[in-house]
């Protein structure tokens, strides 16, 4: 699903993973409903790539649909893209899942583009303070893995979504 064009209320993130199947299409669909939930989703741009082209136009998992649907996220309209070099101009954050995503995102990035990408556990205090790092790819796993992911997505989406908060200028807010 594409984002609209940022206004100049507006603050675009994007969710990266490898594939954009699993990981980031559920972050996509859990910070979108934390967004409209917060009565903030017409201020924000919200989207998911893969930093590999392994699955273009892909729908998610169906594993993640299946989770993701049991809490009543949507992740069946959403489709895997390919990281794109405008992507670091268009979005004001972008969100990896793990150390390697985050290298290869970085690594599309211009340098004073750098400091935009962030990992997705950074926004979850319990999660620094325990010192987890990653939002493990619940992939060649089994249910429980799936439901890990949501389980941190949800967690780590109610600290980016107050970040979010303190990058609108208060007219927006």
């Amino acid at each position: 699903m594409e984002p609209s064009p940022p206004s100049g209320c507006d603050f675009a993130v994007l969710f990266v993973c490898m594939g954009n199947i699993c990981r980031s299409p559920t972050a996509e669909a859990v910070f979108r409903h934390k967004a409209r939930e917060a009565g903030l989703l017409d201020r924000l741009s919200i989207d998911s790539a893969g930093t590999h082209d392994y699955h273009p136009g892909a729908p998610p998992d169906a594993r993640s649909q299946a989770h993701a649907r049991r809490r009543g996220y949507d992740l069946s309209m959403l489709r895997a893209r390919h990281l794109r070099a405008e992507d670091f101009t268009r979005f004001d954050l972008v969100v990896v899942m793990d150390e390697g995503n985050r290298v290869a995102a970085s690594s599309r990035a211009a340098a004073a583009q750098q400091a935009k990408v962030r990992r997705m556990l950074e926004f979850w205090p319990e999660a620094v303070a325990r010192g987890w790092r990653d939002v493990p790819d619940p992939y060649a796993g089994g249910a429980a893995d799936f439901e890990r992911v949501l389980d941190w997505v949800e967690a780590a989406s109610e600290g980016l979504l107050a970040y979010v908060q303190t990058q609108l200028t208060p007219s927006c807010r």
